[in-house]
């Protein structure tokens, strides 16, 4: 009998005094909600503590990879970076150059010995 009356005059106040008590609607369940966090708040700064761990982790293996990676490049042998200037140009005419002493393929074989019906040589295969 006693909630059925609260309800009524919960749902339908009589004056303004009855629908505001302390500062807050006379519908709200509890008066402290908004500070229920700190109720928890061991728990929630022990799981702010475990994200921030864990951040400054991917932080310090992100640090470690790129560290690793300018070794790797340091490492690696990259001729225009490496090879004093003259070189590298050098380099560059020889790989312009062409095999070939501007003898024409069928001059090179007229002169060949090889058996051109010869099977195909292939590793490993005994004929």
């Amino acid at each position: 009998l006693a909630s059925t009356t609260t309800t009524t005059t919960a749902s339908s106040p009589k004056s303004k005094e009855d629908q505001v008590v302390n500062g807050h609607d006379e519908k709200d369940n509890n008066p402290f909600a908004e500070y229920m966090w700190m109720e928890n708040e061991e728990d929630f700064n022990r799981q702010v503590r475990l994200v921030e761990e864990e951040l400054q982790e991917q932080e310090f293996l992100d640090r470690c990879f790129q560290e690793m990676l300018e070794e790797e490049d340091q490492d690696w042998f990259i001729p225009s970076r490496d090879l004093p200037q003259g070189v590298g140009q050098l380099q560059q005419q020889l790989n312009g150059l062409s095999v070939g002493d501007g003898h024409s393929s069928e001059d090179i074989l007229s002169k060949s010995n090889l058996n051109p019906d010869a099977k195909e040589f292939v590793p490993g295969v005994k004929y």
